[in-house]
């Protein structure tokens, strides 16, 4: 395994801190959304309404409260506080919430893509700078060994390629997981605001005899 690395020249060190770095951000991610943020919306969603249908406000909010860490608590308690207000205000204060907490779901995820192509571009980099060397070395060679250092020298440089593509499809594969991940989570947050706005709208409306 040092052979490989050391084979390949010092660009094979670059690409693997590069790999180093996608992997710490992508456990810390998917903690975040895995974990952190996990939650069953629909429930949470259920235990709020039932107080709405009773017009117990207090409760809705107090519920919310114990979901206070989660954007879904967050959001829905700005609506509920302007609960008795009109309804372009309640909406105007949910979809401010909203624009506050979506961009935590999406945090950081980018940069695994960025670690992807930096990656690659490395290893093309070191591809690149090590046929230069191959070619140099061949120019000033016996023609007897030519074939010999130019097969060698091109061994080694297809390493970084390699390593570099080793590193950045991980990456990628990650960011389109978490970003998949975030991306259904804010979907869920968004249609769970949209039905509070049209419960507490429909709450204010008089009923017919």
């Amino acid at each position: 395994m040092f052979d490989f690395f050391t084979d390949g020249g010092p660009f094979m060190y670059v690409i693997l801190l590069s790999s180093m770095g996608a992997m710490a951000l992508f456990l810390e991610r998917a903690y975040f959304l895995y974990f952190r943020l996990k939650l069953n919306t629909d429930q949470v969603f259920e235990k709020i309404h039932r107080h709405l249908k009773k017009t117990n406000y207090r409760n809705a909010i107090e519920e919310c409260n114990k979901y206070i860490t989660h954007p879904l608590g967050r959001t829905l308690k700005a609506g509920l506080i302007n609960a008795g207000r009109r309804d372009k205000d309640i909406e105007q204060a949910l979809q401010e919430s909203l624009v506050r907490e979506i961009p935590a779901f999406k945090k950081r995820i980018n940069y695994l893509s960025m670690f992807a192509n930096v990656a690659t571009l490395l290893g093309l980099l070191g591809t690149i700078t090590g046929l230069i060397a191959a070619f140099g070395g061949v120019a000033n060679a016996n023609p007897t060994e030519k074939q010999a250092i130019l097969a060698s020298g091109i061994s080694v440089a297809m390493l970084t390629t390699a390593f570099g593509l080793i590193a950045a499809i991980p990456s990628m594969m990650g960011f389109f997981l978490l970003n998949n991940k975030a991306d259904a989570m804010i979907d869920s947050v968004e249609e769970k605001a949209m039905r509070l706005h049209n419960i507490l709208c429909s709450l204010k409306q008089p009923k017919a005899n």
